[in-house]
């Protein structure tokens, strides 16, 4: 995952991959927790059970 215009995108689609930490308004990153795992992968899975290839898009970085 990286963050990008606010808000969590994935960058490499492999289920290892996590994110290393979360950018907040400190310019030090935070340990991502397990539930905000989960609750980013609900976002993708929620986008995913849509059909539309363009809101599962959304859910991607730009880089990715």
């Amino acid at each position: 995952y990286v963050y990008e215009d606010g808000e969590w995108k994935i960058s490499h689609h492999h289920s290892s991959m996590m994110p290393e930490g979360i950018l907040a308004d400190i310019p030090v990153a935070q340990p991502i927790t397990e539930h905000q795992v989960q609750k980013l992968f609900y976002l993708w899975n929620d986008a995913l059970s849509t059909g539309d290839p363009d809101l599962v898009a959304k859910r991607y970085s730009k880089e990715a």
